[in-house]
């Protein structure tokens, strides 16, 4: 894919904190509050008839989830916090110089948030930056309602693009520090994830249709909370939402669990990455074709993880229009093409273990 570089602001960026809450938008937001606080256990800030403000357990920011009523099952905003109150006038001036679109409110654009400003991003994402916020009660000591599937943090949004190397120059310019990425031999980037917190991510970039929302990721304390929710969902007989592990990831080294919600939209369950913050971390690149990349235990990631992702939303709450990737797919040249993947570099004999079963 030839394209043309995002070009880089001479306007400040921003100072980003971390991934702080997304906007999506669900049909049936009744069926929406079961599967979010009944089943998963988020915790409910405030509700309406339209809306429904959600949080995990550590959080003391209003929320880190908004569902919202509506027509289509769309993400209305990825929102991230600025460490002090002018940089949401830096977010504004930054992407204003890019040619973007932006809106600014001083009184918020949901609940429990002041000043902000919403941008459509140079790749169609719909991007939040702010300040000022509510704060709440941290539920971190109250064992007596985490129960033991608790989900203690937001952890990192990720996002379907086309052309993951654009995208990656835009972030780094916007702050953002790659922490690994998926590359073959020819230098095409398959995936990469950025961080601004101490952790392996805050967004990644996968490579495909776009713009759209892959996941929300959660995190608990430990591997086990994920294995506690895999069995209250069989208990439940709701086994058919796990579209994914439980497993453990290559890139991140993290224990994962892949849910869908009602309206399809892609959750994470995610723990046990590792520490990212000094200034000369090690960018860690993975083949492709290795087939631990994306779970350690080489099993073969299912198709609909490749194909499937949520719409996103203009600033008129549109969906933006989708635009077809035009390099290689990573599951063309892994899961869907015989003989290209491998555990052992050097072995002659390639393929998932699944493979060598049938």
């Amino acid at each position: 894919m030839t394209t043309t570089p995002i070009p880089t602001p001479t306007a400040t960026p921003p100072d980003i904190l971390r991934c702080a809450y997304m906007d999506i938008v669900v049909t049936d937001l009744a069926r929406s509050r079961a599967f979010y606080v009944d089943v998963l256990g988020l915790v409910v800030t405030e509700e309406s008839d339209t809306e429904i403000y959600l949080r995990s357990f550590e959080e003391f920011i209003h929320h880190n989830l908004v569902l919202r009523q509506g027509p289509v099952a769309a993400v209305a905003a990825m929102a991230f916090r600025v460490r002090a109150p002018e940089d949401v006038g830096l977010a504004e001036a930054w992407y204003r110089e890019l040619g973007c679109r932006t809106e600014r409110r001083t009184e918020g654009f949901v609940k429990g948030v002041g000043d902000s400003v919403r941008v459509e991003d140079p790749l169609g994402f719909p991007y939040e930056f702010f300040y000022s916020v509510d704060h709440v009660e941290r539920l971190a000591w109250r064992y007596d309602l985490q129960g033991p599937g608790a989900l203690v943090r937001l952890d990192h949004f990720n996002q379907v693009t086309p052309d993951v190397g654009r995208g990656r120059g835009y972030l780094e310019d916007l702050g953002f520090r790659v922490t690994e990425d998926i590359q073959d031999e020819d230098g095409v980037t398959y995936a990469a994830w950025m961080r601004r917190k101490d952790t392996v991510h805050d967004t990644a970039l996968t490579g495909g249709d776009g713009p759209r929302m892959h996941h929300i990721a959660f995190s608990t304390h430990e591997k086990h909370n994920i294995i506690y929710i895999c069995d209250k969902l069989g208990a439940l007989r709701m086994s058919d939402v796990i579209e994914r592990g439980p497993g453990r990831h290559g890139v991140s080294n993290a224990f994962y669990l892949y849910l869908r919600d009602p309206d399809g939209h892609r959750v994470e369950i995610y723990t046990q990455d590792y520490y990212t913050g000094d200034p000369d971390n090690p960018v860690v690149t993975w083949d492709v074709h290795d087939n631990q990349r994306r779970d350690w235990w080489g099993n073969p990631v299912v198709p609909s993880w490749y194909t499937d992702a949520s719409l996103v939303l203009d600033l008129d709450g549109n969906p933006q229009p989708v635009l077809v990737r035009t390099e290689s797919s990573e599951m063309a040249v892994t899961v869907g093409a015989d003989g290209f993947s491998y555990t052992r570099k050097d072995d002659k004999e390639h393929g998932f273990k699944l493979g060598n079963t049938l």
